[in-house]
């Protein structure tokens, strides 16, 4: 009988060589002139593979990035017994089997411990220790970011500030100099100017070892070297002491104003190690690629030509651990080798072909996973629909002619109760991983954090309207307090009380609501 260590062995190296026999079908396919956009089972690995540029890490929360995958994608902890459980895919080369993390994590919380290379290096990422700028981190809730990929419902990861993951022994990523290639797919939408939300080459020892020890896609609104041209957040590269939109530093591009708040947002650096780097980013839902600089290694100081990689791999973090940052990770790779930029095509139109964010397919109902948007049922506001501007829920008419913008800030996305399973959360449709809950009684859209705090502040529980009609949302930590719109915002508020918005007049009526069809799919 094999031993379960033996098993996992042979799992491993098994995948490894079905990743590298999908790879040299796709070599072949192109040899005797079948065009590489025909091999639809193509997943960004076998196409860096088919180009001569290996993966030499592949993480995801979300999906396989070998169409021969079969392995696990991540692992989770939870909180009531310390019990930790793989997460897998729900076919080789699929999607991940969220249901799985759910089941498990069902009554308490959890959180993500490991992230998996699905490359055959093992480069896997666990919660990184402590470094030269920062205590050691802690894992990231593993609920705290759903969403919608291929259609199916699956997880991805939320870094807070004092979160991270780390590898400072892996397997092929380049140093010394080496040539490397590398993507994320991020949000533009979960954002700071804090140190540093990488994910790249860095230092093996959590310490900041000088000039060019790193090599890594940065991604937020911290402008180091100014100028810096809108208001980002930008894809810079993190080469340790710097981030560089241009060998100078500083933008030397002004058309490069940033992503915007882009739901999701390819993110992706070259850098041949010796004299050449490059950035380039992407809507992940749609288009194609814009590169933002190609040229020389940075010539504002010394040590950057040529590079001197360590090769430790490093997620949501500075190179020396500097973790007031915060970001989105759904997925990413790093090559041995430049990739070429038609692999990079080829990739970037494969992220926007699984559809990342898009509608859950079930509209109207309180069903966890349901697309709704809220309307308001007093004789004054029955075109008012409760919706976030500049982080905070107001009350505002919605219709047919209205922006795609006000669209989508008026949709929300049904989700269990992060407190009680039993009641509902709301995560705003264009502002993945961010949820409505009240802080000093008024409702604010916020990113979910994982804290005890946090979940009973965005849990809600339905109950028949208070007027009648529609229906009314209790406070799951302040039971006796509803959401209410009052002078156009929005409140959790008791019929009665010493605050202005608990005022009785309409109470009922403000009350409830009308659980209705999404403005935005």
């Amino acid at each position: 009988m094999y031993s379960h260590v033996y098993l996992g062995v042979y799992s491993r190296l098994r995948t490894a060589a079905l990743a590298a026999l999908s790879a040299l079908v796709t070599v072949l396919a192109l040899a005797v002139g079948i065009p590489q956009a025909q091999a639809a089972s193509s997943l960004p690995c076998d196409v860096y593979a088919a180009a001569g540029t290996p993966c030499v890490a592949a993480h995801s929360l979300a999906r396989a990035l070998y169409s021969s995958y079969n392995g696990s994608l991540y692992q989770v902890q939870r909180a009531s017994d310390g019990a930790t459980k793989d997460i897998g895919l729900l076919t080789a080369g699929g999607y991940a089997n969220a249901a799985a993390q759910d089941s498990f994590c069902a009554g308490t919380t959890c959180i993500i411990t490991k992230i998996y290379d699905q490359s055959s290096r093992h480069n896997d990422l666990t919660v990184e220790g402590a470094g030269g700028a920062g205590a050691a981190d802690v894992g990231a809730p593993a609920d705290a970011l759903p969403v919608t990929v291929g259609g199916h419902q699956v997880y991805g990861l939320e870094i807070s500030a004092g979160m991270g993951y780390r590898d400072n022994s892996t397997s092929g990523v380049a140093t010394n100099g080496g040539a490397e290639g590398m993507y994320m797919v991020t949000s533009g939408t979960h954002v700071n100017g804090s140190c540093c939300f990488d994910y790249g080459n860095a230092e093996t020892n959590n310490k900041d070892t000088g000039n060019g020890h790193m090599d890594a896609i940065n991604f937020g609104t911290e402008c180091w070297f100014s100028p810096c041209y809108g208001q980002g957040p930008w894809v810079q590269a993190d080469l340790e002491n710097g981030l560089f939109q241009s060998n100078l530093g500083y933008s030397t591009n002004s058309s490069n104003t940033g992503t915007g708040a882009l739901p999701f947002v390819t993110a992706l650096l070259k850098n041949n190690g010796q004299n050449h780097f490059a950035l380039k980013w992407g809507n992940a839902q749609s288009g194609g690629l814009t590169t933002t600089y190609s040229g020389s290694e940075p010539t504002n100081a010394g040590g950057y030509s040529p590079m001197h990689q360590e090769g430790a791999i490093v997620l949501g973090t500075g190179g020396d651990n500097s973790n007031g940052s915060i970001g989105s990770f759904f997925e990413g790779v790093m090559t041995s080798g430049i990739p070429t930029d038609a692999a990079d095509n080829s990739v970037q139109a494969n992220i926007v072909s699984v559809g990342y964010g898009g509608a859950t397919g079930s509209t109207g109902t309180l069903t966890p996973g349901s697309e709704i948007s809220l309307r308001a049922t007093t004789s004054c506001c029955t075109a008012d629909y409760i919706r976030h501007q500049n982080n905070t829920a107001v009350v505002s008419a919605i219709t047919s002619s209205s922006s795609a913008l006000d669209k989508n800030d008026a949709t929300w996305i049904v989700r269990r109760g992060l407190a009680d399973a039993s009641c509902v959360s709301f995560e705003s449709r264009n502002y993945p991983g961010d949820f409505l809950r009240h802080y000093n009684y008024q409702l604010l859209r916020q990113p979910m954090t994982g804290t005890t705090q946090f979940r009973q502040d965005a849990t809600f529980c339905p109950t028949t309207g208070k007027s009648g009609t529609g229906t009314s949302f209790a406070s799951y930590n302040y039971p006796t307090k509803f959401i209410r719109h009052y002078d156009y915002n929005v409140y959790i508020a008791s019929d009665g009380g010493s605050n202005t918005w608990d005022s009785a007049t309409s109470w009922a009526d403000d009350v409830s609501w009308v659980v209705s069809a999404p403005w935005a799919p």
